[in-house]
């Protein structure tokens, strides 16, 4: 379902572009986490892993790849590198040998608890206070939500 043609439509220049703007931040952001990250010894998307886990342990990888919007194909490297790390646990479900479960280990648990003085100074770097963050977060998920309901329809 392309966009009708609107023949007046101005285009904005690199600077003003929305999905400029949150694609840079999302490198500044990387940069950002790697230097916190070091000391996990985790990468960005490792440390969206063990987050999502530490919200909710024991599940698919497929549940996995719904939170983190990731195919398997991109999980399951990822998860077999924290595996061998000793982070967590892959399962065949004794219900449905289909299924894999992952499981944070005891490491993988204790190493949440690190995890606020990261998140502290990412906040700091950030430069907003806590409720600007918030609310900056919840349209950021608003867009997120809008522009795949867009591409959900336009693929039908």
């Amino acid at each position: 379902m392309p966009c009708p043609p609107s023949p007046e439509a101005e285009i904005p220049g690199l600077d003003d572009q929305l999905c400029f703007a949150t694609y840079s931040a999302g490198l500044a952001f990387n940069r950002v986490y790697r230097h916190q990250l070091d000391r996990l010894g985790l990468t960005f998307p490792q440390y969206l892993v063990m987050l999502a886990l530490w919200d909710r342990d024991g599940v698919t990888i497929g549940q996995l790849g719904e939170k983190l919007f990731l195919e398997t194909n991109t999980l399951t490297p990822m998860l077999k590198r924290l595996e061998s790390m000793g982070l967590l646990s892959r399962q065949r479900d004794s219900a449905d040998e289909r299924r894999v479960l992952i499981s944070l280990t005891d490491k993988g648990r204790d190493m949440h608890s690190g995890v606020g003085e990261i998140m502290r100074c990412v906040a700091e770097a950030a430069g907003f206070p806590r409720d600007k963050l918030t609310s900056l977060t919840r349209d950021m998920q608003l867009l997120r939500q809008h522009l795949n309901d867009y591409a959900a329809k336009a693929s039908r």
